[in-house]
């Protein structure tokens, strides 16, 4: 006889479990060692009776060598590794038969990230008194991280640099008072798929450069319908002054902007600084990463001359 688990996830909505799953669970006799298992009112509902029992490794294996029974699961990975070794220590082991309830979709776990920073802003003194001007630093700080990881070649890093990075985003979205984190995935999603209408509609694109040049389009077309005064809207004056540089060269000369405006811009450093940007980007390269690669150059330099 088989021993059937029925798993199920946290992060899908009690009650919607697979075809396949109902009729598992009327199947045979169901036991489940929590009595507060979420998908208990739902069965209950539906008529499916259910035992709640003392989760015993060794009685439930010897249970289902005589007949057919159904183990509602609930995080219980270790009770189950427990009952699978009990299953084997016996002269004849039943079956035991895995039923996926409800499962993770791509992206669930980030529910699991919006519910721990909703009890950490809630209940930690110091995640409370955050606002958005304080974790400034703490974005900034992050987003570098990820970047050094990018850099060094250090993709395994690069997951943890990502995750804490995606913590300041949500951060944001729970400090705020007018929005939360699902109207920030929705402006994305929206954004997205507008400017993307070679995928997501009629609009032929078969290169990259026609792709980038549909996007300039649409977010052109965007600053007009906001009455937006220029073509330098929205670009962050705080960003480091070579990454600036650049952004504002390939925004104005992409509206079309006469190369002579960037002629003699400043004085002495700062003039052939600036020349060195557009420079760059003509060449298409990015003076900011450029400049940081001969940094470490030069770090790796100072260190090897320090050992000697």
């Amino acid at each position: 006889m088989p021993l059937v688990v029925v798993t199920t996830s946290p992060r899908v909505a009690p009650g919607l479990l697979s075809h396949q799953a109902w009729q598992a669970l009327r199947s045979g006799p169901v036991l489940t060692g929590s009595a507060a298992h979420p998908q208990l009112p739902y069965l209950a509902e539906a008529g499916v009776e259910v035992q709640v029992v003392e989760p015993d490794p060794r009685g439930l294996a010897a249970r289902a060598v005589a007949e057919t029974v159904v183990w509602l699961a609930e995080d219980d990975e270790d009770f189950m590794r427990a009952v699978g070794h009990a299953a084997v220590a016996l002269e004849d082991p039943p079956l035991i038969e895995v039923v996926p309830g409800s499962y993770d979709l791509p992206g669930a776990r980030v529910l699991d990230l919006v519910a721990v920073m909703d009890r950490l802003r809630t209940e930690c003194p110091w995640d409370r008194k955050q606002t958005h001007e304080t974790l400034v630093p703490y974005l900034l700080e992050e987003a570098y991280e990820v970047l050094e990881t990018i850099e060094q070649g250090d993709y395994p890093a690069l997951r943890e640099e990502l995750g804490d990075l995606l913590l300041q985003v949500v951060f944001h979205a729970r400090v705020a008072e007018g929005f939360d984190m699902d109207d920030v995935a929705a402006g994305i999603v929206e954004k997205l798929i507008r400017r993307h209408p070679h995928v997501f509609g009629s609009v032929r694109a078969e290169s990259a450069d026609e792709v980038n040049d549909n996007w300039e389009a649409i977010k052109a077309a965007e600053r007009a319908s906001k009455g937006s005064e220029s073509v330098l809207e929205g670009v962050p004056m705080g960003q480091p002054a070579l990454s600036l540089a650049a952004q504002l060269v390939r925004r104005a000369e992409r509206a079309g902007a006469p190369e002579s405006l960037s002629a003699g811009v400043g004085q002495g450093v700062a003039r052939e600084l600036f020349d060195l940007v557009r420079r760059a980007a003509d060449a298409g390269l990015d003076a900011e990463a450029e400049l940081r690669a001969a940094a470490r150059a030069y770090s790796a330099r100072v260190r090897a001359w320090e050992k000697h």
